[in-house]
């Protein structure tokens, strides 16, 4: 998927407003630490574009985050519980 269509995606999930130069920054610095691979290809609506696909180190790295996440998320579930 291009950064663009990214950002789309992302607004459909209920991230609206995130401005566009701040997903290609991202999209960089995950392409340098390996956790996506990137690759020009051409466009139908004009210009080549970048589209970015997760590497295995990126679905490992995934993996552990989606598992802290659902730790936390447990977590705070818990203590709001304990408030009512």
């Amino acid at each position: 998927m291009c950064g663009y269509k990214i950002s789309q995606e992302l607004e459909q999930y209920g991230f609206q407003g995130i401005p566009k130069g701040t997903i290609y920054p991202l999209l960089l610095n995950m392409e340098k630490k390996g956790l996506i691979t990137g690759k020009m290809r051409p466009s139908s609506d004009g210009p080549k574009r970048k589209y970015y696909r997760i590497s295995e180190k990126g679905l490992g790295e995934k993996k552990i985050f989606v598992s802290e996440w659902q730790s936390l998320a447990n977590s705070v579930d818990q203590l709001i519980k304990k408030d009512k």
